[in-house]
C-alpha cells in the first residue's frame, strides 16, 4: 500500500472515531435535555400524567412520553376536578313560619343546625327575640305573609334567593323547616360538582314533567318543565343563580311567580328549565314528606342528604330508626342525629 492510499484510509477512520464520539455525547446529554423539556411542559400543560425522574431509562422516556402529548383525545377528554368545597361555601336557608317556629325549630337548631351554625340562616314572617338569640341572628324577617298561599311562598324564596346573592358563597341550597339535613354529607356531594357551571340540582316529587297553559298575545302554548320539590331540599350553583338573576333577583322571583300563577318551588323550575333551558339533575338522596320515610334503609343512611316526616291519620310518615322512644322524639331526628353523631351529649352512649 503506498504512502498516499494510507493517509486516505486514516482520514476515513479518524472521521468514524469523530462521528461515534459525537453521537455519544449526543444520546448521552440531549436524551437528558429532552427528559427534562417533556417533564416541563407535562407540569406547565397542568395534565395529570405520571412525572417521571431523569434519573429513569431514558429509552423508556423518549418511547411514552410522546405518544401521551401526541394523543388527540388528551385534551379532549381531560376534565379538571372541581374546586374543593367546604361548609363556608354554601349558603343553607331554612323556610319557616312564626305558626312553627315552637313547634318545628327547636329540633333543628339542637341536631343538625349544630353543624352550620355559621352557615344557616331561617326566613320566617315575623320578629322574634328568642329564636334570634338561639340561632345567634341567624333570624330574617322577609315581612312577607305568614299564610300559604303562593305569593308569601314566592316571596320568602324571593329574599331568601337576593340573600344569598350578596354572599360570596358557591352554592345555594334550600330547604323547609321539617327537613333534618345530614351537613357533612352534603358538603362532600357537593364538591363532586362544580359551581362555576351551572347546576341545578334537587328531585322531583312528580312522575312527569308538569305541563301549564302560557298565554302570549293571542296564542295559548302548552310547556312543560321538571322543578325539585322545595319539601326535599335543592341546591344551586352560583353560576346558575347569576343567570337566574333577569328573572329572579331584586324581587322578580315574586312576579315570574305571579306571572305563572304557581308557588316557589315551582317557579324556581320555571325559571330553570324553561326560559334558562338548564335542566334539572335528579338526586335521589333528597327526601320530602311527601314519599314514605320508612323505604329508607338503615344501611343507606349515611348517604342520604336530606329527610323529613308528616302525620298522615293517625300514622307518622318518619324515617324507621332506633333510639328515642316515640314521646321523646316522634319526628325521629334526635334518634337520626345520634344514629349519624353519636358525639352529641344527649345522644346514649353505645356499649
Amino acid at each position: 500500500m503506498n504512502v498516499k492510499h494510507r493517509k486516505s484510509l486514516q482520514t476515513v477512520c479518524c472521521a468514524v472515531v469523530f462521528a461515534y464520539f459525537m453521537l455519544l455525547v449526543y444520546q448521552t446529554f440531549g436524551g437528558v435535555r429532552l427528559g427534562v423539556v417533556v417533564n416541563e411542559e407535562v407540569r406547565s400543560d397542568k395534565f395529570h400524567y405520571r412525572e417521571r425522574s431523569l434519573t429513569e431509562d431514558r429509552s423508556q422516556t423518549e418511547m411514552e412520553v410522546p405518544l401521551e402529548l401526541t394523543s388527540e383525545f388528551a385534551t379532549a377528554t381531560a376534565t379538571v376536578k372541581p374546586p374543593t368545597t367546604t361548609l363556608d361555601d354554601i349558603f343553607i336557608s331554612v323556610k319557616t313560619t312564626k305558626n312553627y317556629h315552637r313547634k318545628r325549630l327547636p329540633i333543628i337548631l339542637k341536631t343538625w343546625f349544630q353543624l352550620a351554625r355559621k352557615q344557616t340562616w331561617f326566613f320566617t314572617d315575623t320578629d322574634d327575640a328568642e329564636f334570634q338569640l338561639k340561632t345567634n341572628g341567624h333570624m330574617i324577617n322577609t315581612n312577607c305573609s305568614s299564610s300559604h298561599s303562593r305569593k308569601a311562598l314566592c316571596c320568602k324564596m324571593s329574599v331568601e334567593f337576593d340573600s344569598f346573592l350578596n354572599t360570596d358563597k358557591r352554592w345555594f341550597c334550600h330547604f323547609d323547616d321539617d327537613n333534618y339535613v345530614n351537613v357533612p354529607r352534603l358538603v362532600r356531594f357537593l364538591g363532586d360538582y362544580n359551581p362555576k357551571d351551572e347546576w341545578y340540582l334537587g328531585k322531583p316529587s312528580i312522575q312527569a314533567p308538569l305541563e301549564i297553559v302560557k298565554k302570549e298575545k293571542k296564542t295559548v302554548k302548552k310547556i312543560k318543565f321538571w322543578f325539585a320539590t322545595g319539601g326535599a331540599g335543592f341546591c344551586l350553583s352560583r353560576a346558575l343563580a347569576v343567570k337566574m338573576m333577569p328573572f329572579a333577583s331584586n324581587s322578580r322571583f315574586i312576579s315570574t311567580g305571579e306571572r305563572i300563577r304557581l308557588p316557589d318551588d315551582v317557579t324556581m323550575g320555571y325559571i330553570i328549565e324553561h326560559l334558562l333551558k338548564q335542566p334539572l339533575t335528579v338526586v335521589d338522596q333528597f327526601h320530602s314528606h311527601l314519599e314514605p320515610m320508612k323505604f329508607i334503609r338503615k344501611d343507606t343512611i349515611e348517604d342520604q342528604l336530606s329527610f323529613s316526616y308528616a302525620k298522615a291519620k293517625e300514622e307518622w310518615n318518619v324515617v324507621k330508626i332506633d333510639g328515642f322512644s316515640e314521646t321523646e322524639d316522634q319526628y325521629r331526628f334526635l334518634s337520626l342525629h345520634c344514629f349519624l353523631f353519636p358525639y352529641f351529649s344527649f345522644c346514649p352512649r353505645r356499649r
